[in-house]
């Protein structure tokens, strides 16, 4: 086996790890995997206790290492929750050569003049993502190259992260003695691992149902144009619980996950749920219905929000009613599917699980490692074309024109951190 490849999802929930490999055959596989409860170091996908998040950390690679029998030293991660905003710019500029071929050159200069905008001085370009050029007036051109032309125009999705929070997670990272090597937006690389070309192409909505936010990508002709965080997540489920039976969180959330559904035609109207004392009280049985009539009113507000925020952006609305995929933790609970088909008025929906890549390893090809797996994969891809490494242990702004995740089928540039 060659050099690994490991993707770190440091979650508000869980920090989750998946290290792969290339076989002697060049197929990439799945070699080890580790989790570890956040315990608190994370909020809404922000780091707001260092050490509480590189004890999880520590924690989830050395699983990892353990199962995978290869020491860890660098390793990829992505980014997300509500330090990440988006925005969608026009681009256009006169071609080099007058009525001649679109070059390399023209490209690079009509991305740039779409960047032209001012970016706060707290925020950095995490991703240009252009998904349409236009080519003298004519729209929904993929690749403008070799083109005669006189004058180009793209459209891109613009995405930034905030410098502060991103730094404090790359420097929890290099503090425990591991080196960052790319940085990449978590919803991306998620849709990476569970969407398909054909729904890329059709138009779809990937929700990844985290712990602390909701993080949303909207795709449609094959490229990203639209991406959002909502910060309402799992927890605010298992919250819901636990203040209206007066008990632990960390008792809610089991309950949550053993007993927990957002989708009432499911349940028999005789089914309990055993509710442990807290404080001396005795135990209490509920009926499942009572815990779904708490948990749903919760599942329906987060999937009305996402359906809002698409809604209010003119260009998605198209594809609103088109393929949905959920992802994350929240998409285990039962009913879930259901749920989003009414809210989204559509009945393409399904759970993402990861491709399979190859290797024994089960547990990753859950929703829950689609975001680690999604990292795994598109660096992977990247590294085939680039080989030398980049260590981000510094939050200096590189340009790389050449650029991480380059596919989409567009060309990508990339700011990184």
């Amino acid at each position: 086996m060659s050099d690994i490849i490991v993707g770190l999802d440091v979650g508000t929930s869980n920090v989750r790890v998946v290290v792969a490999a290339y076989t002697e055959e060049g197929n990439l596989q799945i070699i080890g995997i580790g989790t570890s409860p956040s315990t608190g170091g994370l909020r809404k996908g922000v780091v707001i206790q260092t050490e509480l998040t590189k004890r999880a950390i520590l924690d989830a690679v050395e699983k990892a290492e353990l199962m995978s029998g290869h020491e860890i030293s660098d390793c990829y991660i992505a980014i997300g929750g509500t330090q990440i905003e988006s925005t969608n710019q026009q681009g256009f500029v006169s071609v080099e050569n007058q009525g001649g071929e679109i070059t390399e050159s023209d490209i690079k200069r009509v991305i740039e003049s779409a960047c032209s905008i001012p970016i706060p001085p707290d925020r950095r370009i995490l991703h240009v993502l252009p998904y349409t050029y236009i080519v003298d007036g004519v729209d929904g051109i993929k690749d403008p190259r070799s083109r005669l032309a006189w004058r180009l125009e793209t459209k891109v999705l613009i995405v930034t992260a905030a410098y502060t929070t991103t730094h404090t997670l790359v420097t929890s990272i290099n503090q425990i003695g591991y080196n960052v090597d790319g940085v990449m937006l978590k919803i991306l690389a998620t849709s990476r691992s569970v969407v398909t070309k054909d729904e890329r192409e059709l138009g779809s909505i990937l929700i990844d149902l985290g712990g602390g936010t909701t993080d949303v990508i909207v795709f449609a002709d094959d490229a990203p144009v639209y991406t959002c965080s909502i910060p309402v997540g799992g927890q605010m489920v298992t919250n819901d619980i636990m203040i209206v039976k007066g008990i632990t969180f960390d008792i809610s959330e089991k309950i949550k996950i053993k007993a927990g559904c957002c989708w009432e035609e499911y349940i028999d109207e005789d089914e309990e749920v055993l509710i442990p004392g807290v404080g001396g009280r005795p135990p209490e049985a509920i009926s499942r219905k009572e815990l779904c009539g708490i948990i749903q009113p919760r599942m329906e507000e987060i999937f009305n929000l996402v359906n809002d925020k698409i809604q209010m952006q003119t260009s998605t609305k198209k594809i609103v009613a088109k393929n949905i995929i959920l992802c994350g933790g929240g998409s285990l609970m039962p009913g879930v599917v259901e749920l989003a088909a009414q809210i989204f008025g559509t009945s393409a929906v399904r759970i993402g699980n990861p491709i399979k890549m190859g290797g024994m390893i089960e547990e990753c090809y859950s929703p829950e490692f689609a975001t680690a797996t999604g990292i795994v994969l598109s660096f992977a891809e990247e590294g085939k074309k680039q080989p030398e490494k980049k260590h981000y242990s510094t939050m200096e702004t590189k340009q790389n024109n050449g650029g991480i995740l380059k596919k989409l089928g567009d060309y990508i540039k990339n700011e990184f951190f």
